[in-house]
């Protein structure tokens, strides 16, 4: 049985995993694709798109290489879509911020790995207003490929200084679990937007519905910790 070294840092995706956006991303897809003629299927669109970049999506919705610009313009106009219809309504991922905060209390590093882009980062931080910053946040406009592809939990793990066998990564989709396994991250679902046999590996450790059932479990606890050794 492989053995991993304490864990050092949690690296959260954070649509669907830290906030409960999902829904609203959903919407906003359909509110944006409307206005550009295209009828789509979300469901299908969302298995195809979650977890990647911006630019990655719009490349998929329209199914050709589209110019870095216009990609900055329809990723703009999408995710602002998105921002108006979750903003008053917006909510974290039932438990999330105490489960945070008890791991920073633990010695925990605490990183953020999303496909998300600045002004979305900015849009749920302002809203989570948590005790402690993250230590560091890789977003999905920073010219790192989008997951399934692990660049994006590798860069979070190097700028925290943080092996990726050390670090646990917190994850709602699947391309985000695999890109998770590609790190060589262990992993936990969050089954907010899939269903757990949907979110499965080796390398998940647990699938819950909320970060609630991870407390009770006592989660953290349980977990080898480097502050420990």
């Amino acid at each position: 049985m492989k053995t991993h070294p304490p864990v050092e840092a949690l690296i959260f995706d954070m649509d669907g995993a830290m906030i409960d956006s999902m829904p609203y991303h959903a919407k906003s897809w359909i509110i944006f694709t409307q206005r550009h003629g295209l009828q789509i299927d979300v469901a299908d669109l969302l298995a195809r798109t979650t977890g990647r970049t911006g630019a990655e999506c719009m490349r998929e919705l329209f199914q050709r290489e589209v110019p870095r610009d216009e990609a900055l313009a329809l990723i703009h106009e999408k995710e602002t879509i998105y921002r108006e219809l979750f903003a008053p309504v917006f909510a974290e991922v039932a438990g999330f911020k105490a489960f945070a905060e008890q791991a920073g209390a633990l010695g925990l590093k605490i990183g953020v790995g999303t496909a998300g882009d600045k002004h979305n980062i900015a849009f749920a931080m302002a809203n989570l207003q948590m005790k402690q910053a993250p230590m560091a946040i890789v977003g999905g406009d920073e010219g790192l490929p989008g997951k399934p592809e692990p660049a994006i939990f590798i860069e979070a793990a190097r700028r925290m200084n943080t092996g990726t066998s050390s670090s646990i990564v917190f994850e709602d989709a699947p391309f985000g679990i695999e890109a998770a396994r590609r790190a060589g991250m262990r992993a936990v679902a969050i089954c907010t937007s899939h269903s757990a046999h949907q979110l499965t590996g080796p390398h998940v450790l647990a699938q819950v519905r909320n970060y609630h059932e991870l407390m009770e479990s006592k989660f953290l606890q349980n977990l080898p910790l480097g502050r420990n050794e």
